[in-house]
């Protein structure tokens, strides 16, 4: 079951309807939502920003699936973004999966697919730039900006900052596992937007963080790992052709 399948086919947009129609979708997948995701759901669906901090891995996407879901059945335009062009491409392939494909769209500079789509996958920067041309015309209702910690980035945190400045029609869902104090941003952003704002805190991590220190050749310690079935595996490289070398092992 997607989620496209479960919009209403009688027209009906209420709140307490589609919540009623993820929880379903939650449901069918044997999922059971944290008490963080949960919380975060409810405050959305009645319409705040939500500043969601909880550590990696406990479903922050899940809960940004559920703010498409409603913006999308209600009419209304929204927006994910992310710091980087893969993470883009990868979000934009489960969506496609959950929405449709002709209701998802992608723009990440190298990339262009359907932009003008009802949900809109992209970096920070091709938001930031809608933002600065178009501000409170823009045709976006809804926000969801991941690893939202890139706003102090000395370099690139101005793409996380502009939009907040410049949509005042938007509301916002800002993610990430590594946020300190959010006052200032509860207390600015309900001043830009005139919405509630609320943070959602947890430092629950559903998937256990372990440490090791291994001397095998990359290949064999991965495939160790699946052995044990300690999968998926992500391999950071720090340069593209150490990546492609690996592939060719892999």
């Amino acid at each position: 079951m997607t989620l496209y399948e479960l919009i209403p086919k009688d027209g009906r947009t209420g709140n307490d309807l589609l919540l009623d129609r993820f929880l379903e979708y939650v449901e069918s997948r044997r999922l059971r939502l944290y008490p963080a995701q949960e919380e975060a759901i409810l405050e959305l669906f009645e319409e705040k920003n939500v500043i969601l901090n909880t550590p990696t891995g406990s479903g922050k996407s899940l809960v940004a699936a559920a703010l498409h879901f409603k913006a999308l059945v209600q009419g209304k335009r929204s927006v994910y973004t992310f710091p980087i062009k893969a993470l883009v491409n990868e979000k934009w392939l489960d969506l496609c999966r959950e929405f449709g494909p002709e209701n998802v769209g992608l723009s990440t500079g190298d990339a262009s697919v359907n932009r003008d789509a009802p949900i809109l996958c992209c970096t920070a920067e091709i938001l930031a730039n809608i933002a600065l041309r178009q501000g409170a015309k823009a045709d976006i209702h809804d926000v969801v900006m991941d690893e939202f910690h890139f706003y102090a980035d000395r370099d690139r945190g101005w793409a996380w900052q502009v939009p907040l400045l410049t949509l005042p029609q938007a509301r916002f869902l800002l993610m990430s596992a590594t946020l300190g104090d959010t006052t200032f941003f509860e207390e600015e952003l309900t001043k830009l937007n005139r919405r509630p704002t609320v943070t959602v805190q947890s430092k629950e991590r559903p998937v256990p963080l372990e440490f090791s220190y291994a001397e095998t050749p990359l290949a064999q310690t991965a495939e160790a790992l699946a052995a044990e079935r300690k999968t998926p595996v992500y391999v950071v490289h720090f340069t593209q052709l150490e990546a492609a070398q690996s592939a060719q092992d892999f």
